[in-house]
């Protein structure tokens, strides 16, 4: 069940889409920015995801009062493996051309775990850091956001649908609690883990979850 169409929520996505090809244009090419905060695109682009996702659950549990969980992974592959894979095709024939046998093999690497998402912990352990130098020669280093949402879509369906059915009563405070906890531990993460803090689910989650809090809102 789709929730009801938001144009606005389109502008806000041309926005994010705009700012990071910005900010990494400005980064790669020229010596001064004009965006320094173009990155926050990113972290627009998981509010709204957590904004959408949950509406199409809690619209669902509202109505039906049911859930099928196999139809939303269904609908989450449908709308994703198909433009990965493209990318990833196209990111081939390059590589292909350009790359060393070393970066051939690291390469390979980072498409599996594109494929299976997990690439944030791919690069994760990896240990590179994203906007440095070493990146350029990662194309599919951006596919970290896409798994965090995936980590995201495969456990928050069935954490949401235990609180709905089981504590209706305390639904918001447990989503508000989380959301806490998340911006929390994001907090510490910065101060003495960053590549956990960029790459990993938990540092980001209070972001998803800040767009189910507009949705219950």
């Amino acid at each position: 069940m789709k929730p009801i169409y938001r144009p606005e929520i389109d502008g806000l996505r041309a926005i994010a889409v705009l700012a990071v090809l910005i900010y990494h244009f400005e980064k790669f090419f020229l010596e001064n920015s004009l965006l320094p905060g173009g990155f926050l695109g990113v972290d627009i682009f998981f509010v709204i995801s957590g904004y959408l996702i949950s509406s199409i659950i809690l619209r669902e549990l509202s109505i039906k009062n049911r859930f099928s969980i196999l139809n939303f992974y269904q609908r989450r592959i449908r709308r994703i493996i198909p433009p990965l894979l493209f990318v990833i095709i196209i990111s081939i024939l390059f590589a292909y051309i350009y790359f060393l046998p070393k970066d051939l093999i690291d390469f390979v690497n980072s498409i599996l775990s594109s494929l299976a998402f997990v690439s944030n912990l791919y690069f994760y352990f990896t240990e590179i850091v994203y906007g440095n130098e070493i990146s350029l020669f990662k194309p599919l280093m951006h596919t970290w956001s896409l798994s965090v949402e995936e980590q995201f879509y495969l456990f928050f369906p069935l954490f949401i649908i235990f609180f709905y059915r089981y504590f209706n009563n305390y639904f918001l405070s447990l989503i508000f609690c989380s959301f806490i906890i998340s911006i929390i531990f994001s907090q510490y993460m910065n101060e003495n883990h960053r590549l956990i803090n960029f790459f990993l689910l938990p540092s980001r989650a209070w972001e998803l979850l800040a767009g189910t809090l507009i949705s219950i809102l």
